[in-house]
């Protein structure tokens, strides 16, 4: 039976006591993490959020003794006693290692039943299985220790933004469906019968309308609603660190995001990460790393041979040429022995990747060429290839060739993919990278047109201006994205504040002025009565505190997140609601047949 705490007062947490209280009496509360009972003495490994102290119960003390026996994991209980140096040897992976605690009063404040899997790191535990108890799998140190630190992450930047005259203001989460971008997750309303609201997927136009209002620096911890396909790291609701900014151009922006992580990995890591960072165009990084958030840890960067093999008898490379794309190549060194059956593998994973195929050609140690191609080119043409790469005894060259962007994808994945099988990357290194001038537009084959990369109110290139109404694909955008070690964990742009410059922004994506005032009238509006300049980024939070804890998942550095299907298997949502609230809601369900073959 459950007692109660009254008279008890938690006096420290587990690991804040130390062999600075030897002698004194304390009161401790936690939950049971193990008990192991030597026949005259009990021990109990007490567990709170800061860690684990060592509780000893003595048969002298038999009404005590007595309770202790009664103890399991997982029981909630509170003890008092004095603090003793620890008669055993000192336990070096325990914080209070060197100490423990006599008890002379327990209670049992709450009974657990056994778990259904054990509450300690490592236990093979099925993810399925650790969702569907999260609040059980939450009492594990590593998730503790990871949320502490979100909590660590976001107490500082919020302090840094505001010593930076940051006013942090909240903003709307009950939002006008806009277009472009990823599907809107929708709020039907009740008082106005077939309309909906949208979830927000970021503050952009409101933030945007605070700096028309005056406000100068705004800055929000801001949670963001996307209705996409999920991936290890993308959830379906997540956390923005999001700032705008006036009379501001690029570099101002940059200045203070860099001295914002510079002080953060010091705060939080103990890590010097010197700055500025370095920056590196979109074009650039496309064209080295076949990404445009490049990981740089690593060498094994793309060569452009297209001049090399436009004329050449492999059809595969001139006929990519002819058709207006690239052929591009990566050196992968030492693995000119790589057995047949793993670079079919390769091949593969390019085709996963959109390419036909992927061509190689192994450098033999005697320097004679194995290649998929070499009997439709010349010795000359297949020594200038190895030499445009780079290329030695030993060595191993991949090809593709198709379109820019298809060849891009082929071997920046590629690179990855050897990177992790070959061990090259340095886990110790944090390199953060500025990628800056986007294309301002992205051809969409879907929908046959332009569509803005970031989004409509990014500013042009100042230089490029003029072909925002002859050449959609020459412009470039005042936009940036903050790369670390290959994860984009941040972007954002400069914004155009200009009526002129919106509108043939708007006529570019396909948008007759009045679809324009009627998606977008009240910022519009807002841009008659004088804007300011303005610049803003946001963080995807979840993602930089995977990358600071070290976890390979989002959704160890997430309380209650959702899986691939964006449900949660705690909550079991989403679910159906009851019919009444259907039809307050003025909705009816659709039953949708299933189509059979």
């Amino acid at each position: 039976m459950a007692e109660s705490m009254q008279g008890l007062h938690r006096s420290h947490r587990c690991t804040e006591v130390s062999a600075e209280n030897i002698g004194e009496n304390v009161t401790v509360m936690g939950w049971v993490q193990k008990r192991r009972n030597l026949g005259s003495l009990i021990f109990i490994d007490l567990r709170d959020r800061s860690g684990l102290l060592q509780l000893v119960f003595d048969e002298n003390d038999g009404e005590v003794f007595g309770k202790a026996k009664l103890l399991r994991s997982e029981y909630v209980i509170a003890a008092q006693g004095h603090v003793r140096k620890r008669e055993g040897a000192v336990n070096e992976t325990m914080a209070t290692g060197e100490i423990e605690v006599t008890v002379d009063t327990l209670r049992i404040l709450s009974e657990s039943e056994t778990p259904p899997f054990p509450i300690e790191e490592d236990a093979n535990t099925r993810e399925e299985l650790r969702l569907k108890y999260r609040y059980l799998d939450l009492r594990k140190p590593h998730l503790q220790k990871n949320l502490k630190m979100r909590s660590d992450v976001t107490t500082f930047i919020r302090n840094f933004m505001s010593r930076e005259g940051f006013l942090e203001i909240e903003t709307p989460t009950l939002c006008k469906s806009t277009p472009e971008g990823a599907r809107d997750y929708l709020v039907p309303s009740r008082i106005h019968q077939g309309s909906f609201y949208a979830l927000p997927q970021s503050p952009q136009l409101f933030k945007q309308l605070l700096m028309c209002s005056g406000y100068d620096r705004y800055m929000q911890i801001a949670r963001c609603y996307r209705d996409e396909d999920l991936r290890a790291d993308r959830q379906p609701e997540f956390t923005q660190v999001d700032m705008e900014l006036s009379f501001v151009d690029i570099d101002d922006v940059i200045d203070i995001n860099e001295r914002m992580l510079q002080a953060l990995f010091r705060e939080i890591l103990g890590i010097d990460i010197p700055i500025p960072f370095p920056r590196m165009t979109w074009q650039e990084a496309m064209n080295r790393y076949g990404s445009d958030k490049p990981d740089t840890r690593f060498g094994m960067e793309l060569v452009d041979v297209t001049e090399l093999v436009k004329d050449c008898g492999f059809g595969v490379f001139s006929g990519a040429v002819q058709n207006g794309g690239s052929v591009r190549a990566i050196n992968v060194k030492g693995q000119g022995a790589m057995p047949r059956k793993k670079i079919d593998k390769l091949v593969e994973s390019a085709k996963g990747n959109g390419a036909k195929g992927l061509a190689y050609l192994c450098i033999n140690e005697d320097g004679t060429f194995k290649s998929s191609f070499a009997k439709f080119m010349t010795q000359e043409e297949l020594n200038s290839l190895v030499s445009a790469l780079s290329g030695e005894a030993g060595d191993l060259l991949l090809f593709a060739a198709d379109r820019d962007k298809i060849v891009w994808n082929v071997l920046g994945a590629l690179r990855l993919e050897l990177a992790q099988q070959l061990e090259l990357i340095d886990q110790n290194k944090w390199n953060f990278l500025w990628v800056v001038e986007f294309p301002q537009f992205e051809w969409s084959d879907e929908q046959g047109r332009f569509l803005a990369m970031h989004h409509p109110f990014t500013m042009p290139m100042e230089e490029d201006l003029e072909y925002l109404e002859t050449d959609l694909g020459k412009v470039r955008a005042k936009a940036y994205d903050i790369v670390l070690n290959g994860s984009e964990i941040g972007g954002g742009s400069v914004r155009i504040h200009q009526a002129d410059v919106q509108e043939k922004m708007f006529r570019a994506l396909g948008f007759s002025a009045e679809e324009a005032y009627a998606q977008f009238g009240f910022l519009l509006d807002a841009f008659r009565y004088g804007v300011p300049p303005h610049a803003g980024l946001a963080y995807g939070l979840d993602r930089l505190i995977m990358h600071m804890t070290g976890e390979d998942n989002i959704r160890e550095v997430i309380a209650f997140p959702k899986v691939k299907d964006a449900s949660c298997l705690m909550t079991e949502a989403p679910a159906a609601v009851d019919a009444k609230q259907l039809e307050e809601l003025h909705l009816e369900i659709a039953q949708v047949d299933e189509q059979t073959d």
